[in-house]
């Protein structure tokens, strides 16, 4: 039985690349429906080749998955980016939810900075609020191809999927990388909000790297009625060098007397706004934990 690669799937209809590059056009069975699994880009598949010119072929199983996402829909992931731009502005709540997915998932992370030619202090403030978060950062322009010639270093051998706000340019860059033409969209003057114009999930391919381009999203969530809200600290890790040695224990580093990871913001050594946004979040965990049995 043949294996392959989910490389796009749009209406119930999946194409598979096979390690020669060779494609098939397959359906998913009806057993995933009642396993309620769906077939997501990037899924390792085993599959039933059709046997004529225009007839489909079927997916036969789908292979143990080393990482997967809703939003983005995409399975065996092994680094995210991270695409921000100046316009739209930058949604730094949404960054640091991709941020805790991310480590939930145990994958890499890189923040790029698209249309760094427009110039602004944007690059400088992503580097501060993120110098202690374990996350690389990089700065390039699609537009002008700055840095873009880097990019593939930063990813050597990894499966990747480009994610983040509609209009940021995330086909744009991964154009300037394959050198393609695929569908990309401008800002809207009205709302400074990106047209999304990539509709769907695809996969490319740069000899070692591969690839994915994602449709852009304004909302995430991280709530886990599920997950006791104590945990959210652990996905920060500029807060691991003071874990266990506030006066409380467990500390949530949120108004408690004696922690040290509130006296390391107030002496600037873990960034303001990067703290106020995680007291957010915990609050918003802490109410979803209380609410869990509702």
């Amino acid at each position: 039985m043949p294996e392959g690669i989910l490389i796009r799937g749009r209406g119930g209809i999946y194409t598979a690349r096979q390690q020669d590059g060779a494609e098939f056009i397959l359906r998913a069975k009806k057993k995933f429906r009642h396993q309620h699994l769906v077939p997501m880009v990037g899924d390792h598949i085993l599959f039933t080749p059709g046997r004529g010119g225009d007839e489909h072929g079927w997916i036969d199983e789908i292979l143990p998955r080393l990482s997967s996402f809703i939003r983005p829909p995409v399975a065996n992931v092994t680094a995210m980016a991270i695409v921000v731009a100046p316009q739209p502005e930058p949604d730094f709540s949404l960054i640091d939810k991709m941020l805790i997915a991310v480590r939930k998932a145990g994958i890499r992370a890189i923040i790029i900075l698209n249309k760094a030619d427009l110039g602004g202090s944007l690059y400088e403030e992503l580097k501060a609020q993120y110098s202690g978060a374990d996350v690389r950062t990089a700065a390039v322009s699609a537009k002008t191809k700055a840095g873009i010639s880097e990019l593939p270093a930063l990813f050597q051998g990894e499966t990747v999927c480009f994610c983040g706000q509609s209009g940021v340019g995330k086909s744009t860059i991964i154009n300037a990388l394959l050198d393609i033409e695929t569908e990309t969209g401008e800002i809207s003057a009205k709302i400074a909000r990106g047209k999304n114009t990539t509709r769907h999930v695809e996969l490319f391919f740069l000899k070692d790297l591969c690839l994915m381009d994602t449709p852009g999203f304004s909302l995430f969530t991280i709530s886990d009625e599920k997950e006791d809200p104590v945990l959210l600290k652990s996905y920060y890790p500029e807060y691991m060098p003071y874990e266990g040695k506030c006066r409380f224990d467990p500390c949530y580093h949120y108004k408690e007397p004696g922690c040290l990871v509130r006296q390391a913001v107030q002496e600037q050594r873990i960034h303001h706004l990067r703290h106020e946004r995680y007291c957010e979040l915990l609050q918003e965990q802490q109410e979803a934990w209380r609410n869990r049995y509702d």
